[in-house]
């Protein structure tokens, strides 16, 4: 068998990449666009990012309730320490009467009006601050006014450091028991509706994108199977015209 006869044998790269190519080309745009949108819903995240939420406004006499207080840092890389303090002033009064502290470790209730009643539920185990929530346990009608949020941040560069602060306000409403607004209704049954809706169209597209890959499989098998006997011929056809000529 001559060298040109060897060569054509075995199947060559050239055409493996072709049938790779083929069979990669058989997928839509369609489908790319269902596999990124699935990955973006089952990626988790393994840091918890800052994302600075409203607090809810009324609260239910005799009940918990949350008090919300997120200030995030503009860059998250660079490292801070920070306090928090929280200030409340009663329908009628002018002046906050400061009524709880907290530093990282150390929690403080300075109001005896909030004693034994307030909970931090923000930031744990860390100095760095962002999420001063609290708790106010078995609100009152007493509780009703302004509450404000007081954050004080030391943030550490490498030859200096820098102070900055930030504040948010809590209008807080008690209310003899808990009631639904219509905008609130709706936009949870948008949010059902949304979902569901969602769930359905990543279902079509993932039998579309399963029946068109199942598709472009077999023909990309069809296509090799059919070149490699055609090149087992030839490379025979080839052996045959040396054994003759020899």
């Amino acid at each position: 068998m001559t060298s040109a006869a060897r060569k054509q044998s075995p199947l060559p790269t050239a055409r493996m990449d072709q049938m790779v190519h083929h069979f990669l080309s058989g997928m839509s745009a369609r489908c790319l666009l269902f596999l990124c949108v699935l990955f973006a819903l089952c990626v988790s995240l393994g840091d918890g990012a800052c994302a600075e939420v409203d607090s809810d406004t009324e609260a239910v006499a005799g009940q918990d309730f949350k008090l919300g207080c997120i200030s995030c840092k503009m860059r998250g890389e660079v490292e801070a320490s920070a306090t928090a303090d929280w200030y409340f002033r009663a329908r009628g009064e002018i002046d906050f009467a400061h009524i709880y502290s907290y530093d990282g470790v150390l929690s403080t209730i300075i109001d005896e009006r909030f004693e034994g009643r307030v909970n931090w539920t923000g930031s744990r185990m860390t100095s760095d601050l962002q999420d001063a929530s609290v708790y106010l346990l078995n609100v009152t009608f007493n509780d009703s006014g302004v509450y404000r949020c007081f954050f004080s941040r030391t943030l550490s560069y490498e030859y200096y450091e820098y102070q900055t602060t930030a504040s948010k306000e809590v209008h807080l409403t008690v209310v003899p028991k808990a009631t639904r607004g219509t905008a609130s209704i709706v936009s949870e049954v948008m949010m059902y509706v949304s979902i569901i809706g969602l769930q359905l169209w990543l279902l079509v597209e993932m039998i579309y994108c399963y029946r068109k890959i199942s598709a472009a499989g077999d023909e990309a098998l069809r296509a090799s199977a059919a070149e490699y006997l055609a090149i087992a011929s030839e490379s025979k056809d080839n052996c045959a015209g040396v054994q003759v000529a020899e």
